[in-house]
């Protein structure tokens, strides 16, 4: 089965809508490092309308004007892009193609290909919320940001029930940006203050 793993930009508080003010400022050579390994984790690149129209709307440029970012703008014009969106679109950026009926069944299938190697969302956190409460997503890549954004859509919405995590990977970079790689888990075991208690050391 293919792994479908969601590569996010987020804030401490939670925000994974970007804010130019608060993200670029963080962008060194880790963070590139880190976005370029998610990249090749995958051959299939699954974003959500608006992701679409600001890459659509963004890397042809760059990749034609040849500059310092000309080759990942060329990496990401080659790669398979399939899009979720509601409306018909008419693409102009090449290896683009329209999700053909549900989100979830498309990514079903995606997973199931034996030709794909792997699924990458980029932001898109409307397409990442359903997934994950589908039970889709394999990863959660995060680059957390060490600012509070106080405002802008927070990647977990509200529901019934908690999404558990286990930690695959940690690391921090000395801009004070921490990437963490999780994948959901089952729940822990039942507990209460009476089992945290004996954790406790008393002076």
């Amino acid at each position: 089965m293919a792994k479908v793993i969601s590569t996010l930009f987020i804030s401490a508080d939670g925000v994974a809508e970007i804010d130019p003010d608060w993200h670029f400022p963080y962008f060194d050579e880790n963070m590139g490092r880190a976005v370029t390994e998610d990249y090749e984790t995958a051959d299939v690149l699954l974003l959500g309308r608006e992701t679409f129209d600001s890459f659509a709307g963004a890397w042809p440029d760059r990749e034609a004007a040849g500059g310092e970012d000309a080759g990942f703008a060329k990496q990401l014009g080659d790669t398979r892009k399939v899009v979720a969106s509601r409306q018909r679109l008419e693409f102009s950026w090449r290896n683009c193609e329209l999700i053909d009926g549900d989100l979830l069944s498309a990514v079903t299938a995606l997973k199931a290909d034996a030709r794909v190697k792997g699924v990458l969302i980029p932001g898109s956190i409307s397409v990442v919320q359903q997934l994950l409460a589908a039970g889709l997503v394999d990863e959660l890549r995060l680059l957390v940001h060490p600012v509070a954004a106080r405002k802008g859509r927070r990647l977990f919405d509200e529901g019934d029930a908690a999404y558990h995590l286990r930690v695959i990977a940690t690391e921090a970079y000395p801009t004070g940006v921490i990437r963490v790689i999780y994948a959901p888990t089952e729940a822990p075991a039942p507990a209460g203050y009476d089992d945290a208690k004996g954790q406790l050391d008393a002076e």
